[in-house]
């Protein structure tokens, strides 16, 4: 699969600490890897003390928001 970051979304990631920015990372990545929910139209994946709100297109995610607790 492929992931599509929109720009707000992207510069959250960016501007995070690099602890914060790992725990985002972990999320994209088990979203990815999870091929036998289907999700609905719009999802979202939780950590310990982050989030990112994301939709599926075909072999697309596409990252709509992220963001953290700290």
């Amino acid at each position: 699969m492929r992931v599509e970051l929109i720009p707000q979304a992207a510069n959250v990631l960016f501007g995070v600490p690099e602890e914060t920015h790992a725990e985002i990372v972990m999320l994209i990545d088990a979203v990815t890897k999870d091929a036998e929910t289907e999700p609905p139209a719009l999802a979202a994946a939780f950590g310990e003390w982050c989030w990112l709100v994301y939709t599926v297109h075909g072999d697309v995610i596409e990252v709509l928001d992220v963001g953290c607790a700290r």
